[in-house]
Formats: C-alpha cells, structure tokens, sequence
C-alpha cells in the first residue's frame, strides 16, 4: 500500500467517527426575523454546549471589556472588511498590526488609531508575547502561512481567530489545534457564515420541519480568478494555496451542506477539470462538482469554480418547500425564498455585520471561559473531507466514510 492510499484509509477511518459532530456541534444565535416569517428564530442548544467539559483556563477578562485584537496581514480582505468592521464590535477593538509593508501598517495604524509602538513585522511577530493589550490574534494571511502563524500566536500566549481553510494539510491543521491546547488558549476558524442571520435562519428553517423532509442540498460558489489582481496571484500557487476552487470558495459548499444537515456524509464522489493551457491552472483546479450523501438520505450536489462569474448559492429541497438563498455568503447583501405550494416567499432579515458578529464570539467565548462555536476541530474536519473529495475526483470511486 501506498503512503498516499495509507493516508486516505486513515482519513476514512478517522471521518466514519461521527462523533466530531457531537463534540463540535453547529451553535445556533437568536434571530429577530421580519416579514412572513413574522417570529423569532430561536437558538438551539447543541450537543457541544450541552455536554463540552469547561476550559481549564481561569478567565481573569472583567466583563464589559473590550479585548484587544491584532491582525496579521494587511490584504484587501483585512483592509475592506475586517478592519473597518471593528466599529460595529461590542467586545473587540483592534489594538495592532503585523505586516511587511511599513508604510501601509503606518498608514492603517494611523487611520484606525492604532499606537504605533503595537506595529510588527514578521521578523519580530513572536515579540508580541510582551504586549498585554494584544489578546487576540487574527490571522489573515495565505493558506500556506496559516499554521506557523497561529502556532506562533499561541505559543506567545494569545488567542487565535484563523481564516478559512483552515490550512492546507490536516497534518498542519492538527498542529494547530495542538498548540492552542499546549498554550491553554482558544482556537477559532473564521467561518463568517456561521455567524450570518441569512445563513442561521436557513439552518433553522431547514431544522424546523418547515421545508418537510430534507431530500436534498445544492450549493454552488464560483469567481473569476484574475492573475493581474495581487490578492488572487497567491491562490494560483499550491504551495500557498493549498488547492483551487475547492479550498478557496468550495469550502463554502461544503460547509453548506454540513451545517443545514447537522450532519457528516458518509459517501463522497467527485469530479475535477481546468481548461487546458489557462496559465491560471498550472497547479490549482479550476471547477469541482462533488456529491455528498448524509445518514438522514440527504444528497448534497455542491460545485466550486474559479472560471465563470460570481455565484453564491444555496438551494435547499424538501418534501413540502425548497429554501433559495441567493445570494448566500455575501459580505452584506442576502436574499431568502421560500417556494411552496401558496407561490414564492421572500423572508425579508435584518441584516447584521458578520465580521463584528463573528468577532465578538471569540471575544465572548474567552470572556465568558466557552468553546467557540467554530474550534480547530471544525476546520479540521473540513481539510479532512477536501482530501477525501479530491481522492474521489482522483479515483473517479465514490468513497465511503
């Protein structure tokens, strides 16, 4: 055998274990929900909240506090989002800056009202360990620097919010989660839809009975990657990226499919393609359609692809109603309809911030000594189930987990 079928029967092996599920858990937030839906969508107690032992570690934060966040790279998704969207945050504040460009960290620094004494470069990010104000680090950075810049974070004592995926090898995602526990400190994956009134409303629609018996799930993101952009020349190199469409926008399907069903699949196939002679597609994929089937019978259809126009799409069908959310994972515009015999519904949400929401939760979680509700152990599981699709496109063999 080789080590490459060694690896994926253990990834089988581990991933036939449902018990993740119960130990993760998918946390639900109250929503206030307006128009047809005309009620509020309550929370959810989960097996991780209900049966999770508490931390070990001593809370000593004050309430009311505001923790202090630095973060680590200064990228177009950094600047535009979440940095701005500390304005909106009521338990977080952005306090530093790691960056290897001086000037725009000056610059930044300046316009957020950062001490210019809490800028860092890469060569002198472990001092960071000295800095009280700092108590979160964020790191936003390529995939390929997401372990040896979380396990560096812990191991000067902070906290850790990381970006999705959560790295590119379960090997590193595993190292991760080993020093967060090594340091006492909490490791969270931003996974931003989680934490998205759109997204929670469809998971308890989906939950409720509304839509009657789920049959079925698509989710389909896609963009066009543009090699003169210099946020998405980094996507193109694996060493970087990890993968393609799939690690990059595929994730988002796939954790579409996991969170709506409450559960893990248990079948998995697959196909990959990248139009020949596009330099793009030297060495990441351009399109996957991947199939889950889940232990309920539910089928997830989900697509990535970084070839055609910007698609952010969740449909869920049931026996009595189909859900469309459309757009799904937005930064701040999302549309919801309900279809069913009476016609089509439009559930009209207030829309919230969901960076300042996702933000907030770590920041409570360390306040309040709780599990986030996206741990290590989320990421992880989805670098797993990536490997696994990829094995499947690979095989051309549906993969049983």
């Amino acid at each position: 055998m080789t080590n490459n079928q060694t690896m994926f029967e253990s990834l089988k092996k581990e991933l036939s274990r449902r018990s993740l599920l119960h130990k993760v858990g998918f946390g639900f937030m109250g929503l206030s929900v307006a128009g047809t839906l005309g009620h509020i969508i309550k929370p959810a107690r989960t097996l991780a909240q209900s049966e999770a032992a508490p931390s070990n570690e001593p809370s000593s934060v004050p309430p009311n506090k505001k923790l202090g966040w630095a973060v680590v790279g200064l990228g177009k998704f950094a600047t535009q989002q979440i940095m701005p969207s500390f304005a909106e945050c009521k338990s977080s504040k952005l306090v530093a800056l790691v960056s290897g460009d001086s000037a725009k960290a000056e610059k930044y620094a300046k316009q957020y009202g950062v001490n210019p004494k809490n800028i860092y470069k890469y060569q002198n990010y472990d001092s960071i360990r000295n800095n009280p104000e700092v108590d979160i680090i964020y790191i936003i950075l390529p995939n390929g620097m997401h372990a040896e810049y979380s396990i560096r974070g812990a191991q000067a004592g902070k906290h850790i919010m990381c970006e999705k995926p959560m790295a590119n090898t379960v090997e590193e995602c595993q190292a991760m989660i080993d020093a967060a526990k090594k340091a006492n400190r909490k490791l969270m994956i931003a996974y931003r839809a989680q934490y998205e009134p759109y997204n929670l409303a469809t998971i308890q629609l989906a939950q409720s009975g509304k839509l009657g018996k789920l049959k079925l799930i698509t989710s389909d993101h896609g963009r066009n990657l543009n090699p003169k952009d210099p946020a998405d020349v980094w996507r193109m190199q694996k060493k970087l990226a990890g993968g393609g469409s799939l690690y990059d926008i595929g994730v988002y399907s796939l954790q579409a499919a996991r969170y709506i069903t409450r559960e893990e699949p248990v079948a998995i196939s697959a196909m990959t393609y990248s139009t020949p002679d596009d330099p793009r597609f030297r060495e990441v994929e351009e399109n996957v359609n991947f199939v889950l089937r889940f232990p309920s019978g539910v089928l997830a259809n989900c697509t990535s692809s970084y070839g055609y126009s910007n698609t952010k799409r969740i449909q869920v069908f049931g026996s009595d109603a189909v859900l469309e959310l459309d757009p799904a994972t937005d930064y701040y515009k999302h549309r919801l309809t309900i279809k069913d015999k009476n016609g089509n519904q439009e559930q009209k949400i207030e829309e919230k911030n969901q960076f300042a929401l996702e933000m907030d939760h770590l920041s409570e979680s360390i306040i309040q000594n709780k599990q986030p509700k996206t741990p290590g152990e989320e990421g992880l599981q989805d670098v797993k189930l990536m490997q696994l699709i990829y094995e499947a496109a690979r095989t051309g063999k549906t993969i049983k987990v």
